[in-house]
């Protein structure tokens, strides 16, 4: 295991986590300088190790600041279970999801760029979107039922999961199936995946549903309309030079996969799987999927959320104002679509717990059943990864695992993972 001890030098830092690059780095602090107990924070070390230790994942590295300061940063386990290559506090991991708020990031970038407003027809700038219809059910002879939609979609219902899109993988129905024979995510460029998914219809009316979808993919093509930049390049860029995220992209350099750790499923008989690498892992895609196409590390993620926590600025880089992070993290879902209904892995849409502009918001915390500060938000990936902000303590938490989500459940880390940093928590904002 390796743990950046607390109050360690900023050399120290750098040479923990063997980085072939060196860049700017958050400032390690002891945990009570921070208001945190040491010996209390020490379980949340125990705790995910002992993850490890029961065979539930490979390898697992933790991330926590407060107040911009780092108070946690380990790697445990390995890497690659065949190899016995020791998990790393550099190791890379394919984020999935968690790419999602960073193409959220992006957008806000245009939109205070004047570029788009919430209320705009998606249709204004993807005129491929101008005949959509809904799907509203089947005939006798089953044939669809397609409706027009009440209101055409806007660019905030695509922020926010609420246009009417899908994946096709969460359902079966016949929308679901016409995603899932002709996956428009495997078409060769964005442009092609606009084309194929102006042929099929929404799955419900705009605004009446909460549905994990394409939507983020959408924004990636909206990035790439806008700014008149691919979306790899403008991430590079607006995020991730001025952010000093040295290791993230859509995909990962020859010299840096000894770095990679390896995927595993996972089911109850067998253990941990592992699962084949992608052969053009090297290479970027020709559609980098805004959605879930990024690799990272816990120390560039951590930079990227702190930003955030910030208020936009981060070394003396700024992204985004803090007014616009505000909106970006505000609730935009009416009660109707937090009753519990909708929702995907860990995240359900409730009383109190809500989605902003491709993040989960708490807008209630004790509501919605958890002790994290009042307006935390989050998200996560398919292979487990989390993050979470939580701007009332100005906590700021990423983990980083390589175990996909599957029939074979996965712990849950993320509500373990707030509820023992609030714990340790000594000096509560009040």
């Amino acid at each position: 295991m390796r743990t950046i001890t607390y109050g360690a030098p900023v050399a120290i830092l750098l040479n923990l986590m063997a980085a072939p690059t060196i860049a700017a780095e958050l400032t390690p602090a002891k945990p009570a300088v921070v208001g945190f107990s040491a010996a209390r924070l020490e379980q949340l070390d125990e705790s995910m190790k002992a993850l490890v230790d029961q065979g539930e994942l490979a390898g697992i590295v933790t991330h926590l600041t407060r107040h911009g300061r780092v108070v946690n940063f380990s790697a445990y386990g390995k890497q690659d279970l065949a190899s016995g290559a020791p998990m790393r506090t550099d190791s890379i991991f394919r984020i999935y999801s968690m790419t999602k708020p960073i193409t959220g990031v992006a957008m806000m970038i245009l939109y205070e760029q004047g570029k788009w407003h919430p209320e705009d027809p998606l249709a204004k700038y993807i005129p491929e979107f101008a005949d959509l219809k809904v799907f509203s059910g089947t005939d006798r002879k089953g044939a669809l039922i397609l409706k027009p939609p009440g209101h055409a979609p806007t660019v905030g219902e695509v922020m926010s999961h609420t246009a009417g899109f899908t994946y096709g993988f969460f359902g079966d129905s016949p929308v679901d199936k016409m995603y899932q024979q002709d996956n428009p995510l495997a078409k060769p460029s964005l442009q092609a995946f606009i084309e194929r998914l102006a042929e099929i219809p929404l799955s419900y009316q705009p605004g009446d549903a909460w549905v994990y979808s394409v939507s983020v993919d959408i924004q990636g093509y909206l990035v790439e309309k806008l700014s008149g930049m691919p979306l790899p390049t403008f991430m590079q860029k607006h995020i991730f030079d001025p952010l000093e995220m040295v290791d993230t992209g859509f995909a990962v350099p020859a010299d840096k996969l000894d770095r990679l750790a390896t995927i595993y499923g996972f089911d109850k008989a067998q253990g941990l799987t592992p699962l084949p690498r992608d052969p053009n892992v090297s290479v970027v895609p020709g559609l980098p999927s805004g959605g879930g196409g990024l690799y990272s590390t816990a120390r560039d993620y951590a930079r990227f959320a702190q930003m955030l926590a910030n208020g936009g600025e981060l070394d003396g880089a700024r992204i985004l104002s803090p007014a616009t992070v505000g909106l970006m993290r505000a609730n935009h879902l009416p009660d109707k679509l937090m009753t519990g209904e909708f929702g995907i892995g860990f995240q359900r849409m409730r009383p109190g717990f809500g989605f902003g502009y491709d993040v989960a918001v708490f807008e209630d915390p004790h509501q919605a059943g958890s002790t994290t500060g009042q307006g935390t938000y989050l998200w996560d990936g398919a292979a487990g990864t989390w993050f979470w902000i939580d701007p009332t303590n100005d906590v700021v938490f990423v983990a980083m695992i390589q175990r996909m989500m599957s029939a074979g459940g996965m712990p849950q880390v993320q509500n373990l993972s707030r509820a023992l940093v609030h714990a340790a928590l000594t000096e509560p904002e009040r």
